[in-house]
């Protein structure tokens, strides 16, 4: 059992670390793609209708695997006050229905951002000429991610097995 632990942990921390950075990629891509935008509307005077919606898409991206990532990492936000004054037993139920109740969010939004995906599916990007579905693809990725890593902090918690904070961030490093 600590074996499959162990080895789903460096996956996840794997897809973790992919995300970070995919996350990071579309940061500096859509501060890129803004830039350019204002560059070309206030130099150039030719103002680009791509630059808008490409900027929204790597928007969705970077802030739906960004919030996975921070799930991983308990970074998210929290009001730990009443948790800390509380018993520990009554903390850690507390602990494990907040990530069950994570985790059942992440699998709404992947779900339900496949149904909004296939039912936007033939309509068109007017600029891109994509199909509508693909904008809600981070938040099918992101929801699945944000599901999974609230699992594996489910069973820390539970199996007492949660790596320290500062080891968790360079699992892959």
């Amino acid at each position: 059992m600590r074996r499959l632990l162990l080895g789903t942990r460096r996956g996840l921390a794997l897809a973790s670390c992919l995300a970070l950075w995919m996350s990071g990629a579309g940061l500096v891509a859509m501060t890129g793609v803004v830039g350019w935008q204002v560059f070309a509307r206030y130099v150039l005077n030719d103002t680009p209708s791509w630059a808008e919606p490409i900027s929204l898409q790597f928007m969705a991206w970077f802030i739906l695997l960004g919030a996975a990532v921070g799930v991983r990492e308990s970074v998210h936000l929290g009001l730990d006050i009443v948790r800390v004054m509380v018993p520990e037993k009554i903390g850690l139920a507390m602990d494990l229905l907040s990530l069950a109740l994570v985790a059942f969010f992440g699998l709404a939004m992947s779900y339900y951002g496949t149904l909004l995906a296939i039912g936007t599916w033939s309509a068109t990007i007017p600029v891109l000429g994509w199909p509508g579905g693909v904008d809600f693809f981070p938040l099918v990725l992101g929801g699945a991610l944000i599901a999974l890593f609230a699992a594996e902090r489910f069973v820390d918690v539970l199996l007492g097995t949660a790596p320290a904070a500062d080891h968790a961030a360079q699992e892959v490093v």
